[in-house]
């Protein structure tokens, strides 16, 4: 063998190392698909498909939020029926980088939408294969699932632990109040009408939400919901908030 083929043979490992790290270094600082605080068991199993991919449930998790893990473009708002992923998300994050969130009870984005890192894009259901509500969750590189990471590190392999999500935990959102009416909105110590006025904001502002609350459900300009934007040191009922979704957009309070 004469001496450039034998260090070439040499090199062909190294060569491959370096492509390999220089593809995980593309890699987006994924985070759980679920909003900020939330404590999620995580299981991961050799016999399932694919592999790499892990199952998230907790207590009464049925119709609870799913959000993308990282910023990217919908490629895929799929429905199997009840065969294999069911209703199904997938997100492109650029560099051969893909999410898929399977077996939603609803959907709440469309092909070609941009999403934020966040913002919600489904509800955890038992759609398609599944035999209790759960959130089936892959990684994907150039096509093929890759081991799972949050905020830069290996989820356990294999077996269930316990995460809490930091996904937008440092983040706000801003809104925009309205009313039919044009009246102002009253703002509340807690998420309800019960709670004492602790003050108000004009029809028309743009507020900062630092994070949303379940409570007292509400028919305002922007529909019905249960959720309450926390602004200051109060809160109004986001149906009277404009955010561009119709979901959670910041994180639990």
């Amino acid at each position: 063998m004469s001496r450039r083929v034998f260090v070439m043979a040499l090199m062909a490992p190294l060569i491959g190392l370096v492509l390999t790290q220089g593809e995980a270094s593309a890699a987006p600082n994924f985070q759980m698909p679920f909003p900020c605080n939330q404590v999620w068991e995580g299981q991961t199993r050799t016999g399932h498909s694919p592999p790499n991919s892990v199952d998230f449930n907790r207590a009464n998790d049925d119709g609870d939020p799913v959000v993308a893990s990282a910023a990217g473009t919908v490629t895929r708002v799929a429905n199997e029926g009840s065969t294999s992923y069911g209703r199904w998300v997938e997100i492109d994050h650029g560099s051969g980088w893909r999410t898929r969130y399977a077996h939603l009870s609803a959907q709440s984005v469309s092909v070609g939408q941009a999403v934020r890192i966040g913002q919600r894009i489904g509800s955890v259901g038992t759609t398609g294969g599944s035999t209790g509500p759960h959130l089936h969750y892959e990684q994907r590189l150039n096509g093929a699932d890759q081991k799972i990471t949050f905020n830069g590190s290996l989820i356990f392999y294999w077996g269930t632990r316990s995460y809490t999500s930091r996904n937008s935990c440092s983040t706000t959102v801003a809104g925009t109040v309205g009313t039919d009416s044009g009246a102002a909105v009253t703002i509340r110590s807690g998420p309800g009408t019960s709670y004492s006025a602790v003050g108000s904001v004009a029809s028309g502002a743009t507020v900062t939400i630092s994070c949303q609350a379940k409570g007292e459900t509400i028919t305002g300009k922007y529909g019905t919901t249960n959720l309450w934007d926390k602004i200051g040191s109060g809160y109004i009922s986001d149906a009277f908030v404009y955010t561009g979704s119709d979901g959670q957009v910041a994180p639990d309070c």
